[in-house]
Protein backbone atom coordinates (compact mmCIF):
# COMPACT_ATOMS: atom_id res chain seq x y z
CA UNK A 1 0.00 0.00 0.00
CA UNK A 2 1.24 3.49 -0.88
CA UNK A 3 1.58 5.95 1.98
CA UNK A 4 0.45 9.43 0.95
CA UNK A 5 2.13 12.61 2.17
CA UNK A 6 -0.02 12.68 5.31
CA UNK A 7 0.80 9.06 6.12
CA UNK A 8 -2.75 7.93 5.40
CA UNK A 9 -2.83 4.65 3.48
CA UNK A 10 -4.13 4.87 -0.06
CA UNK A 11 -4.22 2.49 -2.99
CA UNK A 12 -1.17 2.02 -5.19
CA UNK A 13 -0.81 5.17 -7.33
CA UNK A 14 -0.77 3.07 -10.50
CA UNK A 15 -3.85 1.03 -9.55
CA UNK A 16 -6.69 1.82 -11.98
CA UNK A 17 -10.26 2.50 -10.95
CA UNK A 18 -13.51 2.68 -12.88
CA UNK A 19 -15.50 5.63 -14.15
CA UNK A 20 -18.40 5.40 -16.59
CA UNK A 21 -19.03 7.25 -19.83
CA UNK A 22 -22.76 7.17 -20.60
CA UNK A 23 -22.93 3.95 -18.56
CA UNK A 24 -19.94 2.27 -20.25
CA UNK A 25 -17.06 1.40 -17.88
CA UNK A 26 -13.74 3.17 -18.53
CA UNK A 27 -10.55 2.60 -16.56
CA UNK A 28 -8.74 5.62 -15.14
CA UNK A 29 -5.64 6.00 -13.02
CA UNK A 30 -5.09 8.26 -10.03
CA UNK A 31 -3.99 11.73 -11.11
CA UNK A 32 -5.47 11.44 -14.61
CA UNK A 33 -7.96 13.93 -15.93
CA UNK A 34 -11.18 12.62 -17.39
CA UNK A 35 -9.90 13.63 -20.84
CA UNK A 36 -6.73 11.55 -20.33
CA UNK A 37 -8.77 8.52 -19.24
CA UNK A 38 -11.09 8.85 -22.25
CA UNK A 39 -8.18 9.22 -24.67
CA UNK A 40 -6.42 6.21 -23.12
CA UNK A 41 -9.63 4.22 -23.68
CA UNK A 42 -9.66 5.24 -27.35
CA UNK A 43 -12.46 7.80 -27.08
CA UNK A 44 -11.51 10.75 -29.30
CA UNK A 45 -14.76 12.73 -29.39
CA UNK A 46 -17.41 12.81 -26.68
CA UNK A 47 -19.75 15.57 -27.72
CA UNK A 48 -21.00 17.29 -30.85
CA UNK A 49 -21.78 20.90 -31.57
CA UNK A 50 -25.45 21.85 -31.32
CA UNK A 51 -25.33 23.42 -34.77
CA UNK A 52 -23.91 21.12 -37.43
CA UNK A 53 -23.28 18.14 -35.14
CA UNK A 54 -19.50 18.40 -35.48
CA UNK A 55 -17.53 16.10 -33.17
CA UNK A 56 -15.63 17.63 -30.27
CA UNK A 57 -13.19 16.21 -27.74
CA UNK A 58 -9.81 17.30 -26.47
CA UNK A 59 -8.41 20.27 -28.40
CA UNK A 60 -6.18 22.59 -26.37
CA UNK A 61 -5.78 20.36 -23.31
CA UNK A 62 -5.23 23.34 -20.98
CA UNK A 63 -8.76 24.53 -20.24
CA UNK A 64 -8.94 27.46 -22.64
CA UNK A 65 -11.14 26.31 -25.53
CA UNK A 66 -14.12 24.50 -23.88
CA UNK A 67 -14.23 21.88 -26.67
CA UNK A 68 -13.95 19.09 -24.09
CA UNK A 69 -17.10 19.99 -22.12
CA UNK A 70 -18.65 17.00 -20.46
CA UNK A 71 -21.02 16.39 -17.58
CA UNK A 72 -19.81 14.75 -14.36
CA UNK A 73 -22.43 14.05 -11.75
CA UNK A 74 -24.74 16.56 -13.44
CA UNK A 75 -22.17 19.38 -13.44
CA UNK A 76 -20.76 20.72 -16.71
CA UNK A 77 -16.95 20.63 -16.58
CA UNK A 78 -13.97 20.72 -18.93
CA UNK A 79 -12.67 17.14 -19.18
CA UNK A 80 -9.08 18.38 -19.50
CA UNK A 81 -9.32 20.14 -16.13
CA UNK A 82 -11.35 17.63 -14.10
CA UNK A 83 -9.46 14.88 -12.31
CA UNK A 84 -11.11 11.49 -12.61
CA UNK A 85 -12.36 10.01 -9.35
CA UNK A 86 -13.53 6.47 -8.62
CA UNK A 87 -17.17 6.05 -9.56
CA UNK A 88 -17.48 9.26 -11.60
CA UNK A 89 -20.60 9.11 -13.79
CA UNK A 90 -19.55 10.98 -16.93
CA UNK A 91 -22.16 11.95 -19.49
CA UNK A 92 -21.72 13.28 -23.00
CA UNK A 93 -24.90 15.30 -22.55
CA UNK A 94 -23.69 18.71 -21.30
CA UNK A 95 -26.83 20.83 -21.67
CA UNK A 96 -30.57 20.45 -21.64
CA UNK A 97 -32.74 21.32 -24.62
CA UNK A 98 -33.91 24.56 -23.00
CA UNK A 99 -30.35 25.81 -22.47
CA UNK A 100 -29.78 26.47 -26.15
CA UNK A 101 -26.53 26.16 -28.05
CA UNK A 102 -23.21 25.68 -26.36
CA UNK A 103 -21.42 28.76 -27.68
CA UNK A 104 -18.88 31.38 -26.69
CA UNK A 105 -21.79 33.77 -26.11
CA UNK A 106 -23.27 31.34 -23.58
CA UNK A 107 -19.96 31.39 -21.71
CA UNK A 108 -19.90 35.19 -21.70
CA UNK A 109 -17.16 35.62 -24.29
Amino acid sequence: MFEGPTGAGTTDPAEPFEITLDGVPILARPGETIAAALLAAGVRAWRTTRIGGRPRGLFCGIGVCYDCLISVGGQRVRACQQLAAPGDAVSTRTWDSAAGPDTDRERGR
